[in-house]
């Protein structure tokens, strides 16, 4: 059981009600869950509007406009999420990397911690900077030189900033323990 109560749109004030319609303006009815509440990380916004309406335009900005193709965003998605163990963020984003052509043995290795195997160089680069900045808070000059020679500093300072603000969302979700929809099953024990 989620530890917030999910707050319904008729309780929004004006607020609230910005963050409600800017989340729901690029997910729609998907964004709801059968009480009529936001899903995952979104309904602890709505307790603290001031920083979910800065957390919601952040997670907005690293989502959708980047330089980074979706399969190479959802390597590093799926990557800090099994590194927290993050069941809604994995489960949300599993599915976002497979219809990003990201090969269905890297997401189930990603998931069960073990190296994947990549067909494509900048898959692998950034998965290796994602797991070497989560594991160690940095990444050496090779890792670094791999992401940023393929795709340019921009992509770096893009990819640096989405794998921490998926940090706060997978920690968000953790602490909050936002269960996964239509009673799935988590992957990590909760």
């Amino acid at each position: 059981m989620t530890r917030l109560p999910f707050i319904s749109e008729d309780r929004l004030d004006e607020q609230q009600q910005k963050i409600w319609d800017g989340i729901l303006s690029t997910r729609g009815k998907s964004g709801l869950n059968s009480e009529g509440g936001l899903i995952g990380p979104f309904n602890s916004m709505l307790y603290s509007p001031d920083v979910g309406a800065r957390v919601s335009s952040l997670g907005a900005a690293v989502r959708f406009q980047t330089s980074l193709p979706a399969n190479l965003l959802e390597i590093a998605i799926i990557t800090v999420g099994a590194h927290w163990r993050s069941n809604f963020e994995f489960w949300a984003h599993a599915r976002m990397a497979l219809d990003a052509e990201v090969d269905q043995a890297v997401i189930d290795a990603i998931r069960d911690g073990e190296e994947p195997v990549f067909a494509d160089h900048d898959e692998a680069a950034v998965h290796a900077m994602a797991k070497s900045l989560l594991t160690t808070g940095r990444c050496s000059d090779a890792e670094y030189a791999a992401v940023a020679d393929s795709l340019g500093d921009v992509a770096v300072v893009e990819l640096t900033t989405l794998i921490g603000y998926y940090c706060l969302i997978s920690l968000t979700l953790n602490n909050f323990a936002i269960e996964l929809p239509n009673g799935l099953d988590p992957i990590w024990p909760i």
